[in-house]
């Protein structure tokens, strides 16, 4: 993907998700602790899997669920010359919270997205399920499962800060092995976090493919669509 591919498909998708919010700078040359404006630095072991999985498809579609990084679309772009939908679901929830509107969120969710089926080859979900009630998780789930093509990847986080906690995180990417958690203020507040066996079953025709218990106590998961898999504890 050229240069001015990326800042076409970034002006797009700022003009698409109809917010002109800054987007983060350039990702560092090497990480580092960083101070608290930047957030903390967080090591991954599920981002290199899916950057693996990923890079064996010719020209990739990334849909990622979070907010507008510029950093991360520059990465992914460079990492999977892939094509990134971003699709900021933190701010549609925040939006109907602020509404009082939370009821109309999963048939909300159900028609959100316009892909369609087997578009995508990976989804990143970033953190998104700690603040979804179980009608809203279900419905996203269907939605996620039916984009994704057959042997996708799905990357979710789950469970790293405490219940009760108020705000999101916005997670920028520094390498394959590092991502950065920086807070942003909303109206939501992190409900309790799903087990593990719960979440296999919110998303039904996927098979897990890796997990890993970091030690902040977030769970990575990786999903794939298709074959078969095996359980986790």
């Amino acid at each position: 993907m050229s240069g001015g591919d990326k800042v076409r498909n970034l002006g797009g998708f700022l003009s698409r998700l109809g917010t002109h919010r800054q987007a983060d700078g350039e990702r560092p040359a090497a990480p580092s602790a960083g101070d608290a404006d930047e957030g903390a630095l967080v090591a991954t072991k599920a981002l290199r899997k899916f950057l693996t999985y990923l890079g064996t498809r010719p020209a990739p579609v990334l849909l990622d669920l979070g907010p507008v990084v510029g950093s991360n679309v520059t990465f992914f772009g460079e990492q999977l010359n892939c094509k990134v939908y971003i699709e900021d679901i933190f701010a549609d929830l925040d939006r109907h919270l602020r509404g009082e509107k939370l009821d109309e969120f999963p048939a909300f969710l159900s028609r959100r997205f316009t892909l369609a089926e087997g578009a995508v080859d990976g989804v990143l979900l970033w953190d998104l399920y700690d603040y979804l009630d179980r009608p809203a998780a279900q419905a996203l789930s269907a939605a996620l499962v039916r984009m994704l093509r057959t042997d996708g990847a799905l990357l979710g986080f789950f469970g790293s800060v405490t219940q009760g906690a108020k705000g999101f995180t916005k997670f920028v990417v520094v390498d394959e092995g590092h991502v950065r958690h920086r807070p942003y203020p909303s109206a939501a507040v992190r409900q309790r976090s799903p087990q593990n066996r719960d979440i296999i079953k919110m998303f039904e025709g996927l098979r897990v493919s890796d997990s890993f218990l970091l030690q902040n106590n977030l769970r990575e998961i990786l999903f794939r669509k298709g074959g078969g898999g095996r359980p986790v504890i």
